[in-house]
């Protein structure tokens, strides 16, 4: 079962406020961050989910978190399109850029 979008947002403000007070569930967030958003939700985690987590670095001011890169390196797929004739353009848009000050 899937976290809707509001409970998302709900969850991530309670993991933000409990991280920053809290140095034991701080630390079982590092260790184990699917179990500790499990026990903050009440919710079991959907399928396949991963969660990275970083820990903000005094020594820095800012946190970019880079986009998946986008390769320009034709699939098998393209590369049929393209020696078949036909006009292949790819487009493609970054979905998700989290930038925190």
């Amino acid at each position: 079962m899937d976290w809707s979008n509001e409970e998302k947002m709900e969850l991530y403000a309670k993991v933000q406020m409990m991280s920053a007070t809290d140095e034991q569930f701080r630390a079982e967030l590092i260790e184990n961050p699917i179990a500790a958003l499990e026990k903050v939700s009440g919710k079991k985690a959907p399928d396949g989910i991963k969660i990275k987590i970083i820990e903000q670095d005094p020594n820095y001011t800012s946190t970019l978190v880079l986009p998946e890169f986008i390769s320009d390196e034709l699939e098998e797929d393209e590369l049929d399109d393209v020696a078949g004739g036909g006009l292949l353009v790819k487009i493609s848009v970054i979905a998700k850029i989290g930038f925190f000050w």
